[in-house]
């Protein structure tokens, strides 16, 4: 996430945890899975990792079962509170997808994150965490992503024909890019790219630096 949206989540901070567990009927099928999308993008992920928009830890927690290097990126201070409250000793920087301090690193990772930026601010974070990243290190996200434009007007109609007004505003406002966008971005960086959907709104994406 960027600073854009930092009204959304001083909001939302204290209630974000119940939300994905599905007490919240309107996003009930976005975190549908969720335990086992932020499972596998841990898996996917090489130490020293990356984490942006961290959140509350839900992740984060899972990368440091896994992997002894975890810097946690999160710009919301209500978020970094809670995430520090939960895990005292991990590293937490202040910034997002555009600014952040990294000198080294193997894998960036997020999840339901990356589309607050706009599609060219998703190829400028691509060239920066490039930069850092070495051959065969990666990029691992999941997030929803839609397979055309149609797809994606055909889900606001459905949502608001079902009365999740919330949903449908979310997904009108904030940048939820084409998959086919997001193959481009990767590609022509030089990444090897695929996308696995693990419900109607989430996909994972795992992209890996090829060699020169």
């Amino acid at each position: 996430m960027t600073v854009r949206f930092m009204d959304v989540f001083t909001e939302w901070a204290s209630t974000y945890d119940d939300t994905v567990t599905g007490h919240d009927p309107e996003y009930k099928e976005v975190f549908r899975r969720y335990e086992e999308i932020l499972d596998t993008v841990a898996t996917k992920a090489i130490s020293p990792v990356v984490e942006f928009g961290a959140g509350t830890g839900n992740l984060t927690q899972r990368l440091l079962d896994r992997h002894q290097d975890v810097l946690a990126v999160e710009p919301s201070p209500e978020m970094r509170e809670i995430l520090i409250d939960k895990i005292p000793a991990l590293p937490v920087q202040d910034g997002h997808f555009l600014s952040f301090t990294a000198d080294h690193a193997k894998s960036f990772v997020s999840t339901y994150a990356f589309h607050h930026l706009t599609d060219e601010e998703k190829g400028e974070a691509v060239d920066l965490m490039a930069q850092i990243l070495p051959q065969d290190g990666k990029i691992v996200y999941a997030d929803t992503m839609f397979v055309s434009e149609e797809a994606r007007l055909q889900t606001i109609a459905e949502a608001k024909a079902q009365g999740f007004n919330g949903l449908a505003e979310d997904l009108e406002r904030e940048f939820y890019p084409l998959i086919p966008v997001m193959e481009q971005i990767f590609a022509s960086r030089g990444f090897d790219v695929t996308f696995t959907q693990y419900n109607h709104f989430v996909w994972l994406v795992e992209a890996e630096k090829m060699g020169e």
